[in-house]
């Protein structure tokens, strides 16, 4: 059976650009922090991938501060600093802020004091795009990046958050961006690695994948990849409406990322679904989340005002450049079948 992945904000698959620097990674042997000839070639790479970083998120004059992903990211950026957010952020952020910023139906976030909030750029669950208030203290640019023309020196935020893994690169990297001058307080220390801010044995080989997956990224991004993405995403949700009048597209009034469809039909939980294509060949997943063997509400929508019921029955479809439109109609196809079985049972 040929699958077809349709989990992109999950992770994006490894670009083959990335994959080449990765492998002439592997050939340097040397720690970036010796200062022989072996060290500073390795040393060589870790600050090429910090400058094609910068240049990717319009980041030139901030500090590119390497870390294991975004979650590590986002540790290093909220904690102790009793910042506020919402309560659509993902676990990541939301382990470190007091989520008590309102949200509207359309997912927009009032913010109050941009200086001591988080906010994410675009939602990893519904798509939605933040209009993003200037003087932030951190955004969450991690679904983003990539897939939106975004800049970190037009924000306006002290720190940004973005991650290798979603934009074609290796998993376990990703970075925090800081405007400089930005007081930030090490977590983990030792060396004094990458500018004091985070000790430990750069990943030399991780890093070499991210800068090359982000040139790639924002390159296709220029070239309009997006375009047909997102096209083929509205010929989706065409298709599942069609098929299913009372389904609920969430977020699809306002703006959402190009690629990413979350729809619920109340009632059909959405850990059956994933379950349910996945035996059909599609990786696709849920908007509700699995914690302990306890299935949940998403608490994205349920912030959003969505009941327990459309909470936990919705989906989430997450295209990218390599997927067809006979990928999407296949899908289609699958989902209305298993969604026929679903009603007859329910009737």
């Amino acid at each position: 059976m040929n699958r077809v992945y349709l989990d992109h904000n999950a992770t994006a698959p490894l670009r083959a650009e990335a994959r080449d620097a990765m492998v002439a990674a592997m050939d340097v042997v040397g720690n970036p922090s010796s200062v022989h000839g072996e060290g500073r070639a390795a040393k060589a790479l870790v600050e090429r991938a910090r400058a094609q970083v910068a240049r990717a998120f319009g980041a030139d004059g901030a500090d590119i501060v390497f870390v294991s992903g975004a979650t590590e990211a986002a540790a290093l950026a909220c904690a102790g600093r009793g910042l506020v957010g919402a309560d659509i952020e993902h676990d990541a952020v939301a382990a470190w802020i007091d989520p008590v910023l309102p949200v509207d139906a359309a997912g927009q976030v009032g913010v109050a004091d941009p200086a001591g909030s988080v906010l994410q750029a675009a939602n990893s669950e519904t798509g939605v795009v933040q209009q993003l208030p200037q003087g932030l203290a951190v955004v969450d640019a991690t679904q983003a990046f990539g897939k939106l023309p975004v800049a970190f020196n037009w924000m306006g935020c002290e720190m940004a958050l973005v991650s290798a893994h979603k934009l074609g690169g290796p998993k376990g990297v990703g970075a925090l961006v800081i405007r400089q001058g930005t007081e930030l307080a090490a977590q983990i220390r030792g060396g004094g690695q990458e500018m004091g801010r985070r000790s430990g044995t750069e990943n030399v080989i991780g890093i070499a994948g991210f800068g090359a997956a982000a040139d790639a990224a924002v390159r296709d991004l220029a070239d309009g990849v997006w375009a047909p993405v997102e096209e083929f995403r509205n010929i989706l949700e065409k298709a599942i409406e069609a098929a299913a009048k009372e389904t609920i597209f969430v977020g699809k009034s306002g703006v959402r990322l190009p690629n990413t469809a979350c729809f619920a039909v109340p009632g059909w939980k959405g850990e059956t679904q994933v379950m349910q294509m996945d035996l059909a060949g599609f990786a696709i997943s849920a908007g509700s989340a699995c914690s302990s063997g306890k299935v949940r509400a998403s608490r994205v929508l349920r912030a959003m005002g969505y009941d327990d019921t459309v909470a936990s029955s919705a989906i989430r479809v997450s295209l990218g450049p390599s997927t067809t439109q006979d990928q999407v109609m296949r899908f289609a196809e699958a989902w209305e079948k298993t969604y026929r079985r679903f009603r007859a049972r329910a009737a």
